[in-house]
């Protein structure tokens, strides 16, 4: 897989460019943590130069209050990221229990649990984490909280299909025959090879998550200011549209620079990993 996947210069391209986000991130959480004004302070407020276009002293241009926007764009990528990543990571914890249990169990457990999640997926997702983070009041912890407890139905399908087929495998019946433990068989021979697919599921979802966190900050419902991410970033700027383009265009790049970054790379891994399975 390994060699497959160097050999797709598209997907090597955009794994380059996750490595950049994720050091840039690591770079400014580390930098907020020890409140290093770097390169400037993202919530220090000129209104004497608000909605100053890109220049020299502002590489980014400035918002309605004086800050700097590549400062806020730089400080909110971990914040996006860490939305995005933690909350692909909550629901794809809850996916592969829900799923390993009804795949390898089958029988009536295996009906109730996807009855449960039939009934989880006919809402739209998007609308039921609205619904939530407006009940429960916006904030880090409530987005990344709610995100992981709705995002996880796909996961359990997909790890209860993995199961399904891998727990009638001939190298299972003989673990079976030899008196393994259900838990030995799960964790030594059936979850190992169902690994492939569930890690190219969380990459493929942490681009959702990115959007869905913008989404809720441009609606207000997401992370609060003073904290920037993207989405509020492109949400001070739409009363501006037309005098200052920079606050829409520079994050909306940011997020599609980003998310396109993470599908490409999942499906460069899905490519990897089907063309290993069908030679096996």
């Amino acid at each position: 897989m390994r060699r497959r996947f160097r050999a797709d210069p598209v997907a090597m391209g955009a794994a380059v460019v996750l490595v950049l986000l994720l050091v840039t991130a690591a770079l400014f959480f580390t930098l907020r943590l020890f409140q290093i004004p770097f390169p400037a302070n993202p919530d220090l407020t000129d209104l004497a130069g608000k909605l100053r276009p890109p220049g020299p002293d502002a590489w980014l241009g400035t918002d309605n209050l004086g800050r700097d926007v590549c400062t806020r764009l730089l400080h909110g990528t971990y914040i996006s990221l860490m939305v995005g990543v933690v909350a692909v990571v909550v629901a794809v914890g809850i996916g592969v229990v829900v799923g390993a249990v009804s795949g390898y169990a089958g029988g009536w457990v295996d009906n109730v649990l996807m009855r449960i999640v039939d009934a989880m997926m006919c809402f739209p997702s998007f609308f039921l984490i609205l619904t939530v983070v407006a009940l429960l009041g916006p904030s880090l912890f409530n987005v990344i909280l709610v995100m992981g407890l709705v995002g996880w139905t796909g996961s359990a399908r997909l790890v209860r299909a993995e199961f399904l087929s891998l727990r009638e495998s001939e190298y299972v019946r003989a673990a079976r025959a030899l008196g393994q433990s259900h838990l030995g068989i799960v964790f030594r021979h059936i979850f190992p090879n169902a690994a492939g697919p569930i890690f190219v599921t969380a990459v493929l979802g942490v681009p959702g998550a990115i959007l869905s966190e913008a989404s809720l900050s441009f609606l207000g419902l997401g992370v609060q200011p003073p904290q920037s991410t993207w989405g509020n970033i492109i949400a001070d700027g739409r009363t501006y549209l037309l005098d200052a383009w920079w606050l829409i265009l520079f994050p909306g790049v940011a997020i599609l620079i980003t998310a396109l970054s993470f599908y490409l790379v999942g499906d460069g891994l899905r490519r990897a990993a089907q063309t290993k399975r069908e030679r096996e």
